[in-house]
């Protein structure tokens, strides 16, 4: 199939963590792959990212959240002392994706949560394709007042009618009753006929991974439990509760064998075994371990959820503080029965234990995995995105 054969597609994707560039370099590389010509543009961890899979990228300016040192969102440094620092950075990463966009002249633009990307595109006129599972986001605030609630309504709807500029809209997350990023979208109505819902973007599926091969090289034996621990995210929010969470997965019993990677792109691959707990800095395919384990502890993050959920395993949640749409991912996770949350500041040995031998028993978790796991479609997020940039580009 050569679906894109002499076309450009320009792709931007947000920098802040790896959830949103593990999305948009299978679909440029599919792209590559049936004959098109593709340049990415990302920043912060997300260039190393696309650098390893040899697509060519661009880097543009930074623009993340302040964290404090728990790796919390620091609502008042983000909000006060560099706003004014995030709006000219902003206006800095429109500038960059005007000029590299007119430079590669696309047929097509695509923007995973970038919307200096559609206001560029829209300025140079070129049609923009917007894949996010945030319309609406919760804002995260200390004080409750009329105040910011006002200023949160101008905020929203800004940014509502902002995604709305883009010739379509997909939302890589599951039809109800099961979709994940419930709370964060509350489309209004007058662009619905904008929206698809295309199912998780599985670069692996589960039929294609290597799960018992990779048990059997890890050592696990018949008696042992698999926990793969994929802590993913900005490095400032993952490293706290990786600190915290090494001791504890350390002194696990004997009959629980984890894995845990510190997602670092240019880590190295070197492990570090602590007991039955093996360290690595990054992982090659985080979907064989997650075909190979039994459970998965992770932050709060839409795809590694989806993915999953996808992969039939339960899982045991630590969202970052104060993330209030980790915590609605983490809340719908907990509603559907697949998995358990615990605040980070709650995190001990006993505790998180208990939680993973409350999942690992659950008959509801179970149940409601093989449910999903009967409909193929709902893993096709990456077919169906790249059958919509085909459409729009006939």
């Amino acid at each position: 199939m050569r679906r894109f054969r002499g076309r450009r597609v320009y792709l931007g994707a947000c920098g802040m963590g790896l959830g949103h560039i593990s999305r948009t370099t299978p679909i440029a590389a599919r792209i590559v792959e049936e004959g098109g010509e593709v340049l990415l543009s990302t920043y912060s961890e997300g260039v190393d990212y696309a650098r390893k899979y040899g697509l060519p990228v661009v880097e543009a300016p930074d623009l993340s959240v302040k964290v404090d040192i728990t790796g919390s969102i620091d609502v008042r440094s983000t909000t006060f002392y560099s706003g004014f620092e995030s709006a000219l950075t902003f206006l800095d990463q429109v500038r960059f994706e005007l000029q590299n966009i007119q430079a590669f002249n696309p047929d097509l633009v695509f923007a995973d949560t970038r919307l200096s990307t559609i206001y560029a595109a829209k300025l140079l006129k070129v049609p923009v394709v917007l894949l996010l599972n945030q319309f609406l986001p919760r804002v995260p605030r200390e004080e409750d007042t009329a105040f910011f609630r006002f200023l949160d309504g101008l905020i929203l709807t800004s940014l509502g009618r902002s995604w709305a500029l883009s010739k379509v809209i997909l939302i890589p997350d599951f039809p109800e009753p099961y979709t994940i990023s419930l709370d964060s979208l509350r489309i209004p109505p007058r662009i619905g006929a904008k929206v698809r819902m295309v199912g998780s973007i599985l670069e692996n599926h589960p039929s294609e991974s290597r799960g018992e091969e990779l048990r059997s090289r890890l050592g696990v034996e018949d008696d042992q439990v698999l926990i793969y621990a994929g802590i993913s995210g900005p490095r400032a929010e993952r490293f706290p509760v990786i600190r915290r969470l090494i001791p504890i997965l350390e002194a696990f019993p004997r009959r629980y064998r984890v894995v845990m990677s510190l997602g670092i792109p240019d880590g190295g691959l070197e492990p570090e075994e602590r007991g039955n707990l093996l360290i690595l800095p990054w992982v090659e395919n985080r979907f064989d371990y997650l075909a190979a384990c039994d459970l998965v502890i992770s932050r709060g993050g839409h795809e590694t959820i989806m993915q999953t959920i996808c992969y039939g395993k339960p899982s045991v949640i630590i969202p970052v503080p104060k993330h209030p749409e980790q915590y609605g991912n983490a809340r719908r996770a907990m509603e559907l029965g697949v998995a358990r949350a615990i605040h980070q500041h709650e995190l001990t040995r006993g505790r998180l234990l208990w939680e993973v031998e409350r999942m690992l028993s659950s008959k509801r978790a179970r149940s409601v995995l093989e449910k999903i796991s009967r409909d193929e479609h709902l893993g096709d997020g990456l077919e169906r995105v790249l059958e919509t940039l085909a459409g729009l580009l006939d």
